[in-house]
């Protein structure tokens, strides 16, 4: 079995980052996420790409798969804070 590395810090292959992208991933954060190619070094970001290909996935489909980065927030610091500022 030939096996053609995509990650060399990770040992991730080509077969591996195909399978992500039969799974749905479609951007090179998103296979990041799933098998961690391209967070040490960086040098394989531009072969997930190339492997992704241009418009690998519409802008509809995109906001489809990715949840809102909106989280609730602890508004308890703010509240000591301002309150230490009153003083």
């Amino acid at each position: 079995m030939n096996r053609v590395y995509v990650c060399s810090c990770f040992g991730v292959t080509e077969a591996q980052v195909k399978r992500h992208v039969d799974d749905g991933a479609c951007t090179p954060r998103q296979i990041a996420s799933a098998c961690k190619a391209g967070t040490d070094c960086g040098s394989c970001v531009r072969r997930i790409q190339a492997m992704l290909g241009r418009g690998a996935c519409s802008r509809g489909d995109l906001a489809d798969r990715v949840a809102p980065a909106v989280a609730e927030r602890d508004t308890s610091a703010v509240a000591g804070f301002e309150g230490a500022a009153a003083a």
